[in-house]
């Protein structure tokens, strides 16, 4: 925010100072892009370093942004950054309030309906569920989410087997337009295809633009193959049979499948800090005065303890036996492990490698002492 309010200045840089909001669209735009790039190669078991930079780039966008309104005295980044924390405290009553869900599915039925009610509050009507979708977002990402969001209120196929059937059926519809030759049909049924094929990919849980963003990539891929192939070969671009350049393509496809897959593991983020403390209800006391002050807030747990989060990170006090400043050093740490493989996999090896450093293996957690004699859970 200080270099962004440096460029922006007397005497700062002029490029800067001469921008607003409507120069700075095509900007963002184009930042987002370049994220989305990363994140593939990423998926092809690319560096996350260059990840980050992108990230960067963007965030200095809304900074950027932010700085534009701050200067009409609009907002802040730090309003921008309140309004989202608030946003998302308020569609989470089953992490920061009181309410209980059974699943991702109330999840997102709850989500629809608090949104509704803030939507309610602002303008004076609830609006309708497929609000928020961006009009100028990619065809079929606007209409995997549009159909997510009907979902959300019933609206949608029982099964992954009544979206298939659907798509033949648009398929046998868009034939007969290719029959008829008459353009407003074809155009009218190979939407309801695309459309369809959009759904699809919401139920398999495959984001319809991430996989043709893909296969364009692969196309790329294979295509640059071809070309490098036939000037090796001596071929002139344009003079090559497309015999000849469907098999430099079939070898490309090979190549790609000879490739083993990405091998990089998910993190394991912190996930919680366990104290035993002699006294839990001067520890609450205290907790309950000062989290707040800090962004924490106090949650629900196990009777007899007293637990406190910031949406990440979770402090847990439980009776324990001792006293004084000694009885809370020691802490045991959660990580959270991404499957029940990755936590086999750790025992495996911590058994051969360290033995005795296994406290208790469990199905889902192991818990296990370092040398310094620090307790840690690793729970899937």
């Amino acid at each position: 925010m200080r270099i962004m309010e440096r460029l922006r200045a007397d005497g700062g840089c002029p490029w800067d100072r001469e921008q607003d909001l409507r120069s700075m669209r095509p900007y963002l735009v184009e930042e987002t892009f370049e994220v989305l790039d990363e994140m593939d190669r990423v998926a092809y078991g690319g560096p996350w370093r260059s990840l980050c930079e992108e990230l960067g780039d963007l965030l200095f966008q809304i900074v950027f942004h932010a700085q534009l309104a701050a200067e009409k005295g609009e907002f802040t980044m730090a309003d921008v950054c309140r309004a989202i924390s608030d946003k998302i405290e308020s569609r989470h009553p089953h992490v920061f309030g009181q309410r209980e869900v059974k699943g991702s599915e109330e999840v997102l039925f709850n989500w629809a309906k608090l949104k509704a009610e803030e939507k309610k509050r602002k303008t004076g009507r609830e609006g309708s569920v497929l609000d928020g979708v961006p009009t100028a977002a990619p065809g079929l990402l606007r209409a995997e989410r549009l159909t997510e969001k009907a979902s959300r209120i019933g609206f949608d196929w029982p099964d992954v087997a009544g979206v298939r059937a659907k798509l033949d059926e648009e398929l046998r519809e868009l034939d007969e337009a290719i029959a008829s030759g008459n353009r407003d049909e074809l155009e009218h049924e190979l939407g309801d295809v695309l459309f369809s094929l959009a759904n699809l990919g919401r139920f398999l849980k495959t984001p319809p633009e991430d996989a043709l963003r893909m296969a364009i990539r692969r196309f790329i891929t294979r295509f640059q193959h071809i070309e490098s192939a036939l000037k090796a070969e001596g071929v002139p671009l344009g003079e090559a049979t497309l015999e000849h350049m469907e098999r430099h393509w079939q070898a490309a496809k090979k190549a790609e499948k000879a490739l083993p897959p990405p091998a990089s593991l998910p993190r394991a983020p912190l996930t919680s800090l366990r104290f035993s403390v002699p006294d839990v209800k001067a520890q609450k006391a205290f907790w309950d005065t000062v989290a707040p002050l800090i962004g924490w807030r106090s949650e629900r747990g196990t009777p007899g303890e007293a637990h406190y989060g910031d949406g990440a990170l979770r402090l847990e006090f439980a009776p324990g036996a001792g006293s004084g400043a000694s009885a809370g050093a020691a802490p045991t740490l959660s990580l959270g492990a991404p499957s029940d493989r990755a936590l086999k996999r750790l025992r495996e090896a911590l058994e051969a490698s360290h033995p005795g450093a296994v406290q208790t293996a469990e199905p889902s957690r192991i818990r296990f002492r370092d040398p310094a004699g620090l307790l840690w859970d690793y729970t899937a």
